[in-house]
């Protein structure tokens, strides 16, 4: 990416794969942005760029770096692969963080635990311009997609009926829908919905709260 490339992305504003901040502030909340990007699409995160576009610069383009490569070696767990570019754009230095989407999803805020633990970890996906808490929904699509846990042959019960019948008359379900129209405990509305969706069956989307909801494909 040249000058006028990232100029161009810049006039076009924050997005779901470009975030601003004008200066590195703390690190778990820049660590969430960068988990965000790894976990969703990947993306890029501008420091020196203020949120409505504008160019202000970094004081220092080595400390910015040390404070980046400090977080993400310290801060997110696992490992997130990235690379780091500086730009002069107004004679003003902006500091250019590229993060991929990851294939060990999910990423989370380092807690020192050997495994993810599904109520406690800080997970974060990005949903428009913004990231967002992952819901525990998507937390087990993720690793299910990561292990390449598709179901490739999912018999269809009562409970799944019940899904097709609510989605023929509506566009969007629930979990806590489905648990109160099939009469199901939440735990089991959302595992009946996930196997849906990992066998292609169904979709889901996100919010920009973080809640999830489903649709037929």
């Amino acid at each position: 990416m040249n000058q006028k490339q990232l100029l161009k992305l810049i006039e076009a504003g924050e997005t779901s794969t470009v975030e601003f901040k004008q200066k590195f502030s703390e690190y778990e909340k820049i660590a969430k942005e960068i988990i965000a990007f790894a976990n969703t699409r990947g993306g890029l995160l501008l420091l020196g760029v203020s949120d409505n576009g504008k160019i202000k610069g970094v004081e220092s383009e080595k400390g910015t770096t040390e404070l980046l490569t400090e977080t993400l070696n310290n801060y997110c767990e696992p490992k997130i692969n990235y690379t780091i570019k500086f730009y002069e754009l107004h004679n003003r230095e902006v500091v250019v963080l590229k993060i991929l989407e990851s294939k060990i999803k999910p990423h989370r805020l380092q807690d020192y635990k050997k495994k993810l633990e599904l109520n406690t970890a800080s997970v974060y996906i990005r949903v428009n311009d913004k990231s967002v808490p992952a819901s525990k929904e998507m937390i087990k699509l993720m690793q299910t997609s990561a292990n390449e846990l598709r179901l490739k042959k999912y018999s269809i019960g009562k409970n799944e009926k019940i899904v097709f019948e609510y989605l023929e008359q509506n566009e969007t379900l629930t979990v806590k829908q489905l648990s109160q129209i099939a009469n199901l405990s939440s735990r089991r509305a959302s595992r009946t919905l996930i196997n849906l969706v990992r066998s292609n069956l169904l979709s889901v989307h996100t919010k920009d709260n973080g809640e999830n909801y489903f649709t037929n494909l």
